[in-house]
């Protein structure tokens, strides 16, 4: 795993995305190696490069957080709490 604090856009402007949002992107290098892009108009755009198996990782990691958001959103709009 790499982080890069900055990337030139042109860089990345021969690879294809592999998932994308307005702010984040994720292009394949090649040699199962993924950039997890953060693309912001405002700030120099920053990147984490990861091997195909540390992509998997963090991708479970994310979705246990988002598990634990939900959880925790959930509760707040629950009609017992809002009493």
């Amino acid at each position: 795993m790499d982080f890069i604090d900055r990337l030139e856009p042109a860089s990345v402007a021969a690879l294809t995305p592999v998932a994308e949002s307005d702010q984040f992107a994720i292009y394949a290098q090649g040699d199962d190696t993924y950039l997890l892009v953060q693309r912001h108009s405002g700030t120099p755009w920053t990147a984490v490069r990861l091997s195909g198996d540390g992509l998997c990782r963090v991708g479970a990691l994310l979705v246990e957080a988002m598990r634990h958001l939900y959880r925790d959103m959930a509760s707040n709009l629950s009609p017992l709490q809002r009493r």
